[in-house]
């Protein structure tokens, strides 16, 4: 009975069924195989009580704050204040793309939906200054993936969600493994601009640095609220997605004043509509996690995982195998939400840090986006900066080596990722 819904579950995947009606249809199937009127009977109990959790409630609210923040003329303002800065070095506007990256990574939380933004805005800037349309719109899409790691981050929400993790702590743990993969990233620039003789632009006088610095600072208070907000108590990390709402709105209505009113039903629009997709993904991977558990998949699989090592090193170097080949054919979230149940039981047994272990696949799972042949991000790249997908994914290949070798320094040096959490009591 479980091999014909495994086959029929990746069948379904293989003739295009999205991955939400996908989950719900492998479990109703299932049960009616089964032949048991009481699991169908509790179905749709199981689908609304997969979404009773108040830590949901932050994902429309920072959705809506990425939409008011974009539409206010904050991330273009991050955007010349970076180029203020570095654009006058070789390769600067590269290096531009990956701090400006960072910069709205605190902002938007979704790599998705950051890539989509930053495509429109540095590809153009960036082939008028000589830089090939391919590799400005690889650049572009890595360092999107900085976006689930640096607070705040819809991908950490959720797994926090489903596992019971602190999500402040793991908002506060994406710090440094954010700044170690714009470090990266930057290294790998300098290397490549040495070698392909990346232009460079005019140098900015002090002047005009002073000027976007100050125009900047309304932009970064956004961030800074969130992140101080949650360490001093204030609020919870829910309560700041609320405040970075109203702070967007006063930044881009009244300081900016580019955040018009006849705008804000668009922007409504568009964060229910994201919502709406997430929401029934998670109430429909609730009741596929049910299935799983009844048909006992987590206790076989951390049965086998043991009978092969019971070193936590062995087993973190399995997960990461196994979820880099996941994330290149299964959406990020998607993926973590049908794991979670799975492999949690196995991090108590191996005594993994949760918070760690969090932070490696959520880490994991969004280099997926760049992974052939269902890397979400390519697609959305590939359509907006016009580049042929062959020739995108080979100009994301250093990138997506890098990310893989920093992905492996975090999973094994774990005081890189806890240090901020344990110093702050997470």
């Amino acid at each position: 009975m479980t091999i014909l819904v495994i086959v029929l579950f990746f069948v379904f995947l293989l003739i295009g069924i999205p991955i939400s009606l996908v989950l719900g249809m492998t479990t109703v199937l299932y049960f009616l195989l089964v032949g048991s009127p009481v699991l169908l009977e509790s179905t749709p109990m199981r689908l609304y009580s997969g979404l009773e959790n108040f830590g949901l409630l932050a994902i429309p609210l920072f959705m809506l704050a990425g939409e008011l923040m974009n539409s206010g003329g904050i991330t273009t303002r991050l955007v010349k204040f970076s180029k203020t800065l570095i654009g006058h070095v070789r390769g600067g506007l590269a290096y531009v793309t990956i701090i400006s990256n960072m910069f709205i990574a605190s902002i938007l939380g979704s790599a998705n939906a950051q890539a989509a933004m930053m495509s429109k805005v540095m590809v153009p800037e960036m082939e008028r200054e000589g830089y090939k349309r391919e590799f400005s719109s690889a650049l572009t899409l890595a360092s999107s993936i900085v976006a689930p790691i640096i607070p705040p981050s819809m991908i950490f929400i959720i797994y926090g969600t489903l596992s019971g993790t602190s999500i402040g702590g793991l908002f506060m743990a994406g710090i440094i493994p954010g700044i170690i993969y714009g470090l990266g990233f930057i290294g790998l620039i300098a290397f490549m601009g040495y070698k392909y003789n990346f232009p460079k632009s005019e140098r900015s006088s002090f002047k005009e640095i002073l000027h976007h610095g100050l125009y900047v600072i309304p932009a970064l208070s956004v961030p800074f609220i969130i992140i101080f907000g949650i360490l001093s108590g204030a609020f919870t990390p829910t309560e700041s997605a609320a405040v970075a709402c109203f702070v967007a709105l006063i930044v881009g209505m009244f300081l900016y004043k580019e955040l018009k009113l006849k705008n804000i039903p668009k922007l409504l629009m568009n964060t229910v509509i994201s919502t709406a997709t997430v929401t029934f993904l998670i109430a429909m991977a609730n009741i596929f996690g049910w299935m799983i558990a009844f048909e006992q998949i987590p206790q076989l699989v951390a049965d086998g995982m043991l009978s092969i090592s019971e070193n936590p090193l062995v087993f973190l170097l399995m997960v990461n195998l196994m979820l880099l080949l996941l994330g290149a054919v299964l959406d990020g979230i998607a993926a973590l939400i049908i794991l979670i149940p799975v492999l949690m039981p196995l991090v108590v047994a191996f005594g993994i840090d949760p918070i760690h272990f969090g932070v490696i696949i959520c880490i994991n799972l969004t280099i997926g986006l760049l992974t052939p042949p269902v890397g979400t991000g390519l697609f959305v790249v590939s359509s907006i900066a016009d580049v042929k997908i062959e020739k995108l994914i080979k100009a994301t290949t250093p990138f997506l080596l890098m990310g893989i070798f920093i992905l492996m320094i975090i999973t094994y040096w774990a005081d890189a990722v806890l240090f901020i959490p344990r110093m702050l009591g997470f």
